[in-house]
């Protein structure tokens, strides 16, 4: 069903032409929950903060990172594991790897996210044991047969803060991260240190297995990135590929689009691996915290419809005029389907503001935000065409003046992309007069099955004997796991998995990346795009850490404590995009339906819950 948040009404004088947005005083409560917040990390709080606030009993929600608990981070049913392994087990090892899926090849990415947010230093203390066993006490009560209470398996967490300090006592190798194999190979694997603790393991199944999503997103996001390339090339503008351009031709628009501020900062990591635009902010944090680079995502001042429905219909041709006022040099995207894509091009940009156009330094970037495609695409760029001409490549395809270009953002996905771009190919366009956003299609379309992610354990040690371990239903040959220690080799025909302890550890690709609490190598984003692109695998080890990472990593939400930053990038520049004097802008969330669902239920009312 989709989902738009949109304006309803506005409240502007227009008897001045001063710039300004200023929100009505009044209209929305004290958000005195970041005090504390703000007092811990030394900031200077008014002594008068917070004091219309009526109800005392209010927990800041962002004083603490309630999900900072790895004993409940968990499927429930693990809890109960510890009971139903062979007595006497020692060792459970287990790996991760994409069993198959819709693309053959896999980037791999995301893992150290997990080891430095979750698993990095004194994890497990004496009152998160306590949280854990109070859920768990109520979640397996029963009315009839109570609790059982060997089903938490406290002294286990108890052994691993008398024994370790809390860290946990595992070890993980994994492939580097941006590598890019064939699917059905190890891609990481994991095992306890401690024989006390061969429960641990699967344990951390359900947390590690997460990697799934930014691996995917990285994946999807390289196969379109390698049909821009594709078509780059077929329509003579290699030159856009050797400038690097073509690492803006795909735009993250997917914060809005997706379950969570998480889910977007991972997805959105993974998108910048190949690419280097995006609106997600949340993206360039996780980078900066986890991967170490401040700089990896770019993006441009670009308008949306309330900033331009906000003029009125009468008044469209200021508010496109202003973007040129407000931003006179630089590239710029402005919707232009608020009303009538097609006289937006020919009379606004194509006549009244075409001197401005083909004078400024810079390029502006029409959107339209509706119709069929590709249909619509090429009929923006003929009316595009007939104001300001183009020029041929060297394959004869018709490139628009450098001063404009067209963005697509409205149902753009794997398919659709090279949908467009074929047409344009086969009706004489060249590549290069478009750029692509893609938001839920990029970062929330996609699951776990995409590329067939699991965990599976292949070896286990019981009373000092090592046991190769696997499954393989009957009911399907495409779940059979891999059976025992494992390693990732790189021969003459690829990346190979040997299986039973068959490979040679010298030539392991894998390199531990974590053990006993602490992280190993500490990876950086450069060369994890440098790997992406098929820069060569180097040894990790030429990368390693001092013996602790900073434990601030497990200590906070490093998503929730910076509202200003939870937002897509060209937002930071709409507050001079709306009308003079404007003073309140109204907006509303709705679920719009979908025709095709509608039809599908035979014409039933479809409901929702909220």
């Amino acid at each position: 069903q989709a989902v738009a948040l949109a304006i309803v009404r506005i409240r502007v004088p227009l008897a001045r032409l001063r710039m300004g947005a200023q929100c009505c005083k009044g209209d929305h409560p004290d958000h005195g929950g970041a005090l504390s917040l703000a007092e811990k990390r030394g900031a200077t709080v008014s002594p008068n903060f917070g004091q219309e606030r009526k109800d005392e009993n209010t927990t800041p929600h962002c004083d603490v990172d309630t999900f900072n608990n790895i004993i409940i981070l968990t499927d429930s049913y693990k809890v109960t594991h510890h009971l139903q392994y062979p007595e006497n087990t020692e060792v459970v090892y287990s790996y991760f790897e994409c069993r198959g899926g819709l693309y053959k090849e896999v980037c791999f990415f995301g893992l150290q996210y997990f080891l430095k947010r979750y698993l990095v230093g004194q994890v497990v203390t004496e009152s998160k044991i306590q949280e854990a066993d109070e859920y768990f006490r109520q979640h397996f009560s029963h009315p009839r047969w109570g609790y059982d209470e060997k089903l938490f398996n406290r002294e286990g967490w108890n052994t691993i803060v008398r024994k370790h300090n809390g860290y946990l006592p595992v070890a993980i190798k994994a492939v580097p991260e941006g590598t890019v194999l064939p699917w059905k190979n190890v891609l990481f694997t994991v095992e306890n240190t401690d024989q006390e603790c061969f429960w641990l393991t699967n344990y951390l199944e359900t947390l590690l297995v997460q990697v799934w999503y930014p691996t995917t997103v990285c994946t999807q996001s390289r196969e379109q990135k390698k049909i821009i390339m594709k078509y780059l090339k077929e329509t003579g503008c290699e030159d856009v590929i050797h400038k690097r351009n073509h690492l803006f031709k795909l735009h993250d628009f997917g914060f809005r689009g997706v379950s969570s501020v998480e889910s977007a900062a991972l997805g959105g990591a993974g998108h910048l691996v190949n690419f280097m635009g995006t609106d997600t902010m949340a993206s360039l944090v996780l980078v900066k915290e986890f991967y170490g680079e401040s700089v990896v995502g770019f993006s441009i001042p670009a308008s949306e419809h309330s900033t331009m429905t906000a003029w009125g219909r009468d008044c469209e041709l200021e508010a496109m005029h202003n973007m040129l006022i407000q931003y006179p040099t630089g590239n710029i995207a402005c919707v232009s389907d608020s009303y009538d894509i097609f006289k937006a091009c020919e009379e606004y940009w194509g006549g009244t503001l075409k001197d401005g156009i083909m004078n400024r330094q810079g390029t502006l970037i029409v959107r339209p935000d509706s119709g069929d495609l590709p249909g619509i695409v090429l009929q923006v760029l003929s009316r595009l065409e007939s104001k300001f001409g183009s020029r041929e490549t060297r394959t004869g395809h018709k490139l628009l003046p450098d001063c404009i270009r067209v963005i697509q953002g409205d149902g753009i996905d794997i398919n659709t992309l090279d949908a467009i771009l074929r047409a344009m190919k086969n009706s004489g366009w060249a590549a290069d007069n478009m750029v692509f956003g893609s938001g839920g299609a990029l970062l929330q379309k996609l699951h776990r099955d995409t590329e067939k992610c699991a965990f599976k354990c292949s070896f286990a040690k019981v009373d000092g004997e090592g046991i190769d371990v696997s499954k393989d239903p009957i009911t399907d040959s495409g779940k059979r796991s891999k059976k025992g220690k494992l390693t990732l080799e790189l021969r003459d025909s690829g990346y190979v998995t040997f299986e039973e302890g068959s490979g040679d550890p010298m030539n392991d690709i894998l390199m531990e990346v974590f053990r006993d609490g602490r992280l190993i190598i500490d990876q950086d984003f450069e060369r994890i795009r440098h790997r992406s692109e098929g820069g060569h695998v180097e040894d990790m080890r030429q990368q390693s850490m001092p013996a602790e990472i900073a434990p601030q990593h497990v200590q906070f939400d490093p998503f929730g404590s910076n509202i200003l930053m939870l937002t897509d990038s060209y937002k930071v520049t709409h507050h001079v995009q709306y009308p003079p004097e404007t003073v309140r802008v109204y907006s509303y969330f709705e679920s719009r339906g979908s025709e095709k669902y509608f039809e599908s239920r035979g014409g039933e009312q479809p409901e929702i819950c909220f």
